[in-house]
């Protein structure tokens, strides 16, 4: 007889989804020793989900998710995520930005020197800090976005870099940040995909996994379809971006290195081969390692929409 997988509730569509998955913390091997988490997936809607969720879950990241560095290392930090200003100016070249979850600031810095007026929201204090002190940006500390949001005015653009993943009910925040948006106002977030090539082939050992971080794992077509329901239009939802093509290489090279914690060198050179060979079938779009979607509201018609589906 078959083993019978346990199931438990979606909390997307609250259909029963079953045990898919079970993973350790690879990527925090040192914070989360042998323990061991469960995933689930949902063949509904598609949505992987960690089950249950660690009550300590904000212990179990490591300092260099918060790490604050000298001036010189902040505008090198800064001109790495002009990729993303370069995304962004097409929708909304100026305004008012919310950028939610920022840890230490660079994408901010990099747009405020760009021109925008930014403000973040920010859970850690000693960033908070940071950015006050040392960028000079409008901070609101709280762990409480939803909160958080409903208390500030509307924006022009309201930015979530690879968050929703970390948080207890992405689409609550999502519906929250498309409610504090100016009319032609743009919603934009990127996050790991699950239809990812890497995932399906590497499962557990997927760096974008990231045991227990990643609470979900959210396909792109159910996050386009969800932007959709709050009266916004997706202007882009693509795997091929600047960033979603690096999360391609950081994916292999990382992932690869989980085989064994002997001969990390020469298994970083196969992690470089892997993504050099799987390149080509990355760039398939809907197959990469993450997406970024931008959406608009009250605008019309779209720049370009591409989807990509689940199974």
């Amino acid at each position: 007889m078959s083993e019978v997988r346990p199931e438990v509730p979606c909390p997307f569509c609250s259909r029963a989804a079953p045990k898919a998955l079970r993973a350790r913390d690879t990527n925090q091997p040192g914070i989360s020793s042998d323990e061991v988490f469960d995933y689930y997936r949902c063949g509904a809607c598609g949505l992987w989900f960690l089950s249950p969720v660690p009550a300590d879950l904000e212990d179990r990241y490591p300092q260099e998710y918060y790490a604050l560095p000298a001036r010189p290392q902040f505008e090198t930090g800064m001109d790495a995520e002009v990729y993303k200003l370069n995304l962004l100016r097409p929708h909304q070249p100026t305004g008012s930005l919310l950028e939610i979850g920022p840890a230490c600031g660079f994408f901010a810095g990099a747009a405020k020197r760009a021109g925008y007026d930014v403000s973040v929201i920010e859970m850690n204090a000693a960033c908070c800090r940071y950015m006050r002190e040392e960028v000079g940006i409008q901070v609101h500390e709280s762990s409480d976005i939803v909160g958080t949001l409903r208390s500030l005015p509307k924006f022009d653009v309201i930015a979530l870099w690879h968050v929703i993943e970390h948080l207890p009910d992405p689409w609550e925040v999502l519906r929250g940040a498309a409610d504090r948006l100016n009319d032609g106002g743009v919603l934009v977030f990127a996050t790991p995909s699950p239809d990812a090539i890497q995932f399906r082939l590497l499962r557990s050992l997927w760096t974008h996994l990231d045991a227990p971080r990643h609470v979900f794992l959210l396909p792109m077509q159910q996050m386009v379809s969800f932007v959709r329901g709050l009266g916004l239009q997706v202007q882009e939802a693509t795997c091929l971006d600047e960033g979603s093509l690096y999360w391609n290489k950081f994916g292999w090279e990382q992932s690869v290195r989980h085989l064994s914690t002997q001969r990390q060198r020469t298994l970083s050179r196969v992690g470089r081969l892997a993504a050099a060979i799987a390149g080509p079938f990355d760039r398939i779009e809907g197959a990469g390692a993450a997406y970024t979607i931008f959406a608009t509201k009250g605008r019309m018609p779209p720049v370009s929409t591409i989807e990509g589906g689940t199974d």
